[in-house]
């Protein structure tokens, strides 16, 4: 059984899906999104709109580099402000015949020593969000360019 914890909600985000879904529209209740959707080439789609898979790196690339600069931040290390992360999302066929994600996260940490970097992923995993929530459900791979 998984221990779930209990979140008091600040802020809760809100889009809708219509037409094909991949082959759709996404618009956000705040209007802040509102785009189409398509399939990329490499699915057999136009490329010509937003996947999902993008959407979903946007976000966790954003959430992980807030969660690793409050990590370095309670550890009193200095983050370079040309730090960045890269979330490369991978979909493609499960062994169980359905579909799955895979995610790489690249931290570029300028300036740390590559140990220091490497713990500095870690412990950010520990926390995101994002991580969390993804955290036994896919692959992720961390490392950490200085």
């Amino acid at each position: 059984m998984i221990d779930v914890v209990s979140i008091e909600v600040v802020y809760t985000a809100e889009s809708t899906a219509t037409g094909g879904g991949r082959d759709g529209h996404v618009k956000s209740t705040d209007q802040k999104i509102d785009l189409d959707t398509r399939p990329p080439k490499e699915m057999g789609g136009s490329g010509e709109g937003i996947n999902p898979e993008l959407l979903f790196s946007a976000g966790w690339s954003a959430c992980f580099l807030g969660a690793l600069r409050l990590v370095a931040r309670n550890e009193k290390i200095s983050i370079d402000d040309a730090s960045g992360i890269t979330a490369q999302i991978g979909f493609g066929k499960d062994s169980a015949g359905g579909f799955g994600l895979t995610a790489n996260l690249i931290g570029y940490l300028p300036g740390l020593e590559q140990d220091a970097a490497d713990d500095l992923m870690a412990k950010a995993h520990e926390v995101c969000p994002y991580s969390k929530a993804t955290r036994g459900n896919i692959d992720v791979s961390l490392s950490a360019k200085v």
